[in-house]
């Protein structure tokens, strides 16, 4: 995964077509590629840490959830309505947050 910003995303679309213009022209500059290639590593180094950071945040509401559960199960009568609310709550951050984790991984 990359995590461009969006300096970065300018900086390598410049190159880019610097690169491009010089590979007509039969004499690309290995210093436009070096400095490509320099952005697409702080970019990779980015989105893995944003990836390990979204499997955290994954890991943390499947614990919520589990606790949310046990919660509905051994809440009295009058709390029970209570407690499914924040079971279903639970159950959306969870679905967020696994859509976020695959989204990532996708790109």
């Amino acid at each position: 995964m990359h995590s461009y910003t969006k300096a970065e995303s300018r900086e390598r679309g410049r190159l880019f077509r610097k690169g491009f213009r010089q590979s007509l022209a039969d004499c690309v500059d290995p210093d436009v590629r070096r400095r490509i290639e320099r952005i697409d590593q702080a970019a990779a180094e980015r989105g893995a840490l944003e990836l390990a950071a979204l499997h955290k945040v994954q890991a943390a509401a499947r614990q919520d959830l589990a606790a949310a559960k046990a919660v509905e199960r051994t809440a009295p009568r009058a709390d029970k309505a209570t407690a499914r609310e924040a079971r279903k709550a639970a159950e959306q951050r969870v679905r967020l947050a696994e859509r976020a984790v695959h989204k990532a991984e996708q790109s």
